[in-house]
């Protein structure tokens, strides 16, 4: 692994890459290194951020990185390993971390000054610009923090936004109702021919699935939420951080009653959740809207 470095660098969206792309063409000196593909996989548990980054052309490095949130330029620490085998890799991790996200990306890098422009179109994001300033190990950042500036003006770029695409991904409903999705469409529902998928995360990132799971005396079977809920358990989770319930047969389809007081039982009132389907219409509500005067733990005294 290499020694500690550190970046500076900001995030913006950016509704109009050709023109952004023009104005980077046109700077003198600057690299134009291509267009990459890029699968940023961010594992759970870990000490600051942990991701493995797959990249054609190019190889795979596990990055592990620090870096406060915020919307101004940012500093980041970091390390890279270089990794020979990823698919093991991954699956490894995965196995002892839990997948946190997956950011899928088509990256055009350009290099001015030491600064990489990222031109990236991110899926299920959008499009954005990035600055990264890789700063010497006796740096004081002030060159760093001056040349981003400087390209942010020269780009015409807008406001930074705060975090990484792997926050804003789990800030948003896109990677719940895609893993609730794919536990839909391994439900087994062969009475009701309803196949429901449930996902839930919870705060340290990880996502839980379930399906549902139809019995031949009816009262035996278990809703998706049920499934999800005692996956998590299982898993070692207490808490709720947002929920993502997918039906096969209805755009968008609520829990019934006895799975919102199960959710209510590891969910705050204020706890999201999505209902919908990935690329469809999706209805954003909440526990608490979906459960009012709920019995909890306050009922019991």
């Amino acid at each position: 692994m290499t020694p500690p470095r550190r970046n500076v660098e900001i995030k913006v969206r950016d509704p109009d890459q050709a023109a952004t792309l023009r104005r980077a063409l046109a700077l003198p000196g600057v690299e134009d290194h291509g267009e990459l593909r890029q699968r940023d996989t961010y594992f759970g548990r870990a000490n600051g951020r942990l991701k493995l980054r797959e990249q054609a052309p190019g190889g795979a490095w596990l990055i592990a990185y620090q870096r406060p949130d915020g919307e101004d330029a940012r500093t980041s620490a970091y390390r890279l390993a270089d990794v020979a085998d990823p698919a093991a890799t991954r699956e490894a991790l995965d196995a002892v971390l839990g997948t946190k996200v997956v950011v899928t990306k088509a990256r055009r890098l350009l290099i001015w000054e030491g600064v990489r422009i990222h031109l990236d179109e991110v899926e299920g994001l959008g499009t954005f610009a990035e600055l990264e300033a890789v700063a010497a190990p006796d740096s004081d950042l002030a060159r760093e923090h001056g040349l981003v500036a400087r390209l942010r003006d020269d780009l015409a770029l807008g406001e930074p936004v705060a975090g990484s695409y792997s926050d804003l991904l789990l800030d948003g409903p896109t990677a719940l109702l895609r893993a609730a999705d794919e536990a839909m469409r391994r439900a087994y529902a062969p009475y009701s021919e309803f196949p429901v998928g449930a996902a839930l995360r919870t705060p340290d990132g990880a996502v839980h699935v379930g399906a549902n799971v139809e019995n031949a005396a009816y009262p035996q079977g278990q809703c998706a939420e049920a499934s999800a809920i005692g996956a998590m358990v299982a898993a070692g989770g207490r808490r709720i951080d947002a929920v993502a319930v997918v039906a096969e047969k209805l755009d968008v389809c609520p829990p019934c009653g006895g799975c919102r007081q199960r959710l209510r039982e590891f969910a705050a009132p204020e706890t999201p959740v999505y209902l919908g389907r990935p690329g469809g219409p999706v209805e954003k509500t909440t526990v608490g809207a979906l459960l009012p005067l709920a019995f909890d733990e306050g009922a019991l005294g």
